[in-house]
């Protein structure tokens, strides 16, 4: 029973998750138990217990990942890439439509739904990780032309992006920022990724121009203005409501906070659970807790940084990078929409938040970052035994 819960490779990774999945539960109650009081008929613990279940099925896959060698996901990746994009396909088509949003896919005789550009951020990433390993043997030996190596990278990244962006915008370019990251990172040549921007900025640009010729084939475009409109703005009654209700929490006491428990801006906030929690934290436990949540977020960075210093291949120093740094992104996004810096997106704050499926995806990226500290230690053990042979 030991082994099968044993805590393999980064210690400290195990560590922000155990810590940030605590912070869930008790942020989570509180920020959520009157809105459950509404919408439970008075069952104020509904959404902690939901949480609780959530981080355990995290915490399960977490755990799974970990233990599957990363290599395994070298291979796997160019299989899954098909899927998810056949996935994303289906779900611009027919997923369930929330707010004018085809983000969910239910899966048949389950009643579980998931939002599929969550596994489709993985999958490009493995895949990309994957792709952009092989890049120097490739242009070594010769085998292949070079564009035609680069197009198998970036059409990927800009398919993928361009089938989110439909109805979830900030996701999409949460990816292709991730993707370029991993680009950038692997060494891609500098002509190649400024073709990438400059793609993306005229795919941009059509998408704008169509939109606002024809809104029935991008029913999210006026959300996304409204958004951008508002940011900054003073107008307390439209779009910029949820940020006023935000700066109010942060404002309340921003030092050591009003206590646990004790917010009044839960009451005001509509996503006070889920996309501004952070403001939520701020109000009730003050500015040291949300900068040590901040530093928790940068602590992960810093460990998948020197996992993959040490990782003897490109693969899993790649994949460790860019898993990572996704994770992290999102949750300077949240927290910068908290604190009005940037404009509402909608996006959770990683393993913070009251959500589903994306708690578990990314329970699963961080399993996989495990992985490949895991093959670290396996590759040392394997030198050690070798030197002593020797």
């Amino acid at each position: 029973m030991n082994k099968i819960f044993q805590h393999k490779g980064d210690k400290t990774i195990w560590a922000v998750f155990f810590i940030l999945s605590a912070a869930s539960l008790l942020m989570v109650y509180s920020a959520s138990s009157s809105l459950a009081n509404k919408l439970r008929d008075g069952n104020h613990l509904y959404f902690l217990f939901k949480q609780l279940s959530i981080i355990v099925l995290g915490y399960g896959a977490m755990l799974l990942f970990s233990r599957i060698k990363y290599s395994y996901f070298q291979w796997m990746s160019k299989a899954l890439l098909f899927l998810v994009i056949t996935i994303l396909g289906y779900t611009m088509i027919s997923g369930t439509n929330i707010n004018n949003a085809s983000r969910w896919l239910t899966i048949p005789f389950t009643g579980i739904s998931f939002q599929s550009s969550d596994f489709a951020k993985i999958v490009l990433l493995t895949f990309l990780a994957r792709g952009i390993s092989k890049l120097s043997d490739i242009y070594k030996s010769n085998s292949r032309p070079e564009y035609w190596i680069i197009a198998n990278i970036f059409f990927p990244a800009i398919l993928i992006s361009a089938l989110i962006v439909r109805s979830n915008l900030s996701t999409a370019l949460l990816i292709f920022v991730s993707a370029f990251y991993v680009m950038w990172l692997g060494k891609v040549k500098i002509k190649y990724l400024l073709a990438l921007v400059s793609t993306g900025l005229l795919f941009a640009v059509i998408l704008f121009f169509v939109a606002k010729s024809n809104p029935n084939l991008m029913p999210r475009f006026d959300t996304w203005v409204s958004r951008i409109e508002n940011y900054g703005g003073n107008d307390t009654q439209d779009g910029n409501y949820q940020v006023t209700q935000a700066k109010i929490a942060i404002a309340s006491n921003p030092l050591f906070g009003t206590l646990p428990g004790k917010s009044s801006q839960r009451v005001f906030l509509p996503s006070a659970h889920s996309d501004f929690i952070y403001a939520i934290i701020i109000e009730e436990y003050g500015t040291f807790v949300g900068f040590f949540i901040l530093i928790l977020y940068l602590i992960l960075l810093y460990r998948a940084l020197q996992i993959s210093k040490k990782s003897e291949t490109k693969f899993g120093a790649l994949l460790a990078m860019g898993l990572i740094f996704s994770i992290v992104l999102q949750a300077f996004i949240n927290m910068g929409v908290a604190v009005s810096l940037l404009p509402v997106t909608g996006q959770p704050l990683p393993l913070v938040s009251l959500g589903g499926t994306s708690f578990v995806f990314t329970s699963m990226a961080l399993g996989m970052v495990q992985s490949v500290s895991v093959g670290l230690k396996k590759e040392k053990e394997t030198t050690e035994i070798l030197e002593k042979v020797q």
